[in-house]
């Protein structure tokens, strides 16, 4: 069987008791990155043997585990932080372990954009998920994409990219565009600040973000309807 075992995205307290059992009865821990990864194991006292399943190799290496997993072997796959498959790898597993008849279990746990949205103060009952945006090539056909929805958009991005991120969103959705951006989730500096855009790119142009980030977006808002 694969697991697949959401981990904590910042604060270790996090981490639930049945994916601690899951990792120590697996046989073993596709990991993201090893280093990382194995610092987590080792605080919470899981000794498994580890194998490195990345952007990079995960095509490479999907025959050597499904080959694995149809011998009967329990592995689990965990990624740096969050659950795997939402904007980390995943999915080609999940996919060719279901195209191959093998059971898959995902435990509910850490995601980012959970607690973001939901703090974010913006509508949570429809909300589009787009993550991380191309860096080029399809960029300007997403943003154009995204200018038609009214739901609560999601996306992913990184500090050093983040402004240029909110000047894209004042460009293609407005400057009075209401937007929040939440970082450092469950940290000791976990910030949300929302306003309009363009308060926002004032803000993190003279205070520059740090940390993961997450970025929620008031939908379009249809003629007539005040912003709730």
């Amino acid at each position: 069987m694969l697991y697949i075992v959401p981990t904590p995205i910042g604060n270790l307290e996090d981490m639930t008791f049945r994916a601690i059992s899951v990792l120590n009865s697996c046989d073993v821990v596709l990991t993201e990155d090893t280093r990382t990864s194995g610092k987590l194991l080792k605080h919470f006292n899981i000794d498994k043997p580890m194998w490195a399943f990345h952007a990079f190799n995960e095509h490479k290496a999907l025959k050597s585990i499904i080959d694995h997993l149809q011998q009967g072997k329990n592995i689990a796959l965990i990624s740096d932080a969050g659950t795997p498959g939402i904007s980390d790898p995943g999915f080609l597993l999940v996919r060719e372990c279901v195209a191959n008849g093998i059971k898959v279990s995902c435990l509910p746990g850490a995601t980012a954009f959970v607690p973001a949205l939901v703090s974010s103060g913006m509508t949570t009952d429809k909300f589009y998920f787009e993550g991380f945006l191309p860096h080029k090539k399809g960029r300007q056909t997403r943003w154009k994409y995204l200018t038609t929805l009214d739901v609560t958009i999601v996306l992913y991005e990184s500090p050093h990219r983040l402004v240029k991120c909110l000047e894209e969103i004042k460009t293609y959705l407005g400057e009075d565009r209401r937007v929040c951006v939440a970082r450092e989730i469950s940290k000791m500096f976990e910030e949300f600040y929302t306003s309009d855009v363009t308060d926002v790119i004032t803000h993190y142009t003279k205070t520059p973000a740090k940390g993961e980030i997450v970025i929620i977006i008031e939908g379009k808002l249809k003629p007539g309807k005040e912003t709730e």
